[in-house]
């Protein structure tokens, strides 16, 4: 066979992912937020893109002119491209217990398959069983549905519109500057240390650079920041944490010698070692233990007080609720679902008045972008109803027992229930979340690992397993510890088969310290 150029001719079949192809994977993986800042750059670049909001005011105005409305193209008008199949051909194919609701166009699951005969349950309620630690109260959602009404004449205030406005730590010290510190060039140089002061309150940065930038003398920048340390809270202007507590104690007359050794031989304490503490500190056991009382009275961050973050709340992206009868009812949220339409009147308006080729080609293009992006935003919203749909059905056990009956689920179990790809059930579980009875939880929390059962039966998730480890050790008393191994004599016991350093990882990941540790904190000693 010769080795040498040649042309060849081939036939073969590739997938060619288009850039609407990876625009749609993309809307997949967006969540809620980024989806909105998506829309509107759509909505800005695209003229035939129009709010649905405003483009049915804009049809109502015409129909009190006695204009008839144009028609809209909305996702069912839509067609998709044949390379639409490519991403998923089995979405719209299989979407059975989609059904439409109500006036808000939001579609909404009645899960079926779900209708089972629940005693003490109701459309509204918790069911009966443990419910997890930190979850929100039923009533959070019992008003579903109500239009916020509260029984007060006119709508209540926005939850920024209620928030007082906070001092700042940096406010607070500017407030003492003030009345402390007269002399012009002082202030000036207590100013810019008060903005290298961090989050803590402490002030890391070397000296000499501020008094090379403000032209002045190591010694005047070094008696003003003594003046500093003197402010409220006590302990601010600290160079590390044995300097802030020192402050502390000072300010509370309280810095003897013995305090001072204790102060600085902190890495004792921390290990307990009240042998060497005595030694060094020359007192008795009782005056360690006393000393070391005052420290963990102090506040090893000054500035913490003055940290005022207002807690940002999750938009889920599905709603679950009790069905009355037994069973959940899942829907969208309406608040994170982008409306958008394709501007037809608009559309056939500006085509008439195109003339050059180039014009032509452009308008096409953007209304086959729109119409795509219709499509793709109806196609992700039936997605993620449907993979959220199964999960309910899979984790039946979790909402309506607790989070001791997780089951193991991995991406498969999804993706085979409902025929699609595991990376399309991975992108659409990603960033998003669901409001339930039991809390708001990310579509990700419901996939746990499998552990084994020591007597063959079903396998336990490792969410119910790290559960049950921390339910364990919150029951423990200070004389009855529980090693990692009597938790894994425990927990085999209970029909859970695991290994000692599994037990050991879990704990670790969930911030609980060893049995040694456990006993010394609970039982308030240094050793």
């Amino acid at each position: 066979m010769a080795i040498g150029p040649r042309l060849e001719l081939r036939v073969g079949q590739t997938l060619v992912m288009t850039p609407q192809l990876q625009q749609a994977i993309k809307l997949l993986q967006y969540s809620n937020v980024e989806l909105a800042e998506f829309v509107e750059n759509e909505l800005a670049e695209n003229p035939l893109l129009e709010p649905e909001e405003r483009l049915l005011d804009e049809i109502g105005e015409r129909e009190e002119g006695g204009d008839a409305p144009d028609e809209l193209s909305d996702e069912s008008s839509a067609e998709a491209p044949e390379s639409w199949d490519e991403f998923d051909d089995n979405v719209t194919d299989s979407l059975e217990t989609i059904q439409s609701s109500g006036s808000d166009g939001v579609p909404v699951v009645e899960d079926t398959s779900l209708d089972m005969d629940y005693d003490n349950f109701s459309d509204g309620d918790i069911p009966a069983g443990p419910v997890l630690d930190d979850a929100p109260a039923a009533s959070a959602f019992e008003d579903w549905g109500s239009g916020g009404s509260t029984g007060f004449d006119g709508p209540m205030p926005e939850l920024e519109e209620t928030l007082s406005e906070e001092v700042s730590f940096r406010d607070h010290l500017h407030g003492q500057l003030s009345m402390h510190v007269g002399d012009p060039i002082d202030r000036m140089i207590a100013v810019y240390l008060i903005d290298l002061v961090d989050e803590a309150g402490y002030l890391t940065a070397p000296l000499q650079p501020v008094a090379d930038m403000l032209d002045c003398d190591l010694s005047r920048v070094e008696a003003v920041l003594e003046l500093l340390r003197t402010f409220d809270p006590s302990g601010v202007f600290a160079r590390n944490l044995r300097d802030c507590l020192s402050l502390q104690l000072a300010d509370k007359n309280r810095l003897d010698p013995a305090m001072e050794v204790l102060v600085e031989n902190l890495d004792l304490v921390a290990k307990r070692d009240v042998a060497a503490l005595v030694r060094v500190c020359g007192v008795d056991e009782e005056d360690i233990a006393e000393m070391v009382n005052e420290i963990r009275q102090l506040n090893p961050k000054p500035a913490e007080p003055f940290e005022h973050f207002i807690s940002q709340p999750i938009t889920p992206d599905v709603l679950m609720r009790a069905k009355a009868g037994g069973g959940w009812i899942i829907e969208l949220n309406p608040e994170t679902l982008p409306r958008v339409l394709v501007n037809n009147s608009y559309y056939a308006q500006i085509t008439d008045a195109a003339r050059s080729k180039q014009d032509k080609q452009y308008i096409v293009e953007r209304f086959q972008s729109a119409n795509w992006l219709v499509k793709s935003l109806h196609q992700r919203a039936t997605t993620i109803l449907k993979v959220s749909t199964e999960l309910v059905r899979q984790q039946d056990g979790f909402f309506t027992k607790g989070v001791q009956h997780l089951k193991p689920l991995v991406l498969r179990d999804i993706a085979d229930a409902i025929d699609m790809h595991e990376s399309t059930v991975s992108r659409v579980t990603s960033n998003k979340f669901m409001a339930t009875p039991r809390g708001i939880f990310e579509l990700k929390y419901f996939f746990t690992t499998a552990i084994g059962s020591s007597s063959g039966g079903e396998a336990h998730s490792a969410e119910s397993v790290r559960h049950r480890i921390k339910a364990l050790v919150n029951a423990e008393s200070s004389k009855k510890i529980l090693s990692d191994d009597k938790i894994v004599e425990i927990l085999r016991g209970e029909g859970i088969d695991i290994a000692r350093r599994t037990v050991a990882k879990y704990r670790e990941a969930m911030g609980i310290g060893s049995s040694v540790r456990r006993r010394r904190e609970k039982s308030g000693a240094l050793r």
